[in-house]
């Protein structure tokens, strides 16, 4: 009887591997950045028909650096 069921997680497992060891063996994770990522998705969201883009970066640096700078972080 051959098991196929696992051959995809395995390919998988061993295309990611250094980075699913890092993981367990430095606990590093993308968290950060995945964070940093859907932040400046919403705020582009809601900025949508701002067209000036030094307006939109200006919406996304308070976004992001805004409540440290203002003492709420």
């Amino acid at each position: 009887m051959k098991l196929d069921c696992f051959n995809s997680f395995i390919v998988t497992l061993q295309n990611w591997q250094h980075e699913i060891t890092n993981y367990f063996l430095r606990r590093e994770t993308s968290g950060f950045v995945e964070g940093l990522n859907n932040k400046i998705k919403v705020i582009k969201r809601r900025c949508y028909g701002i067209y000036d883009i030094g307006r939109l970066f200006q919406h996304i640096w308070l976004g992001v650096e805004g409540r440290r700078l203002f003492g709420y972080a």
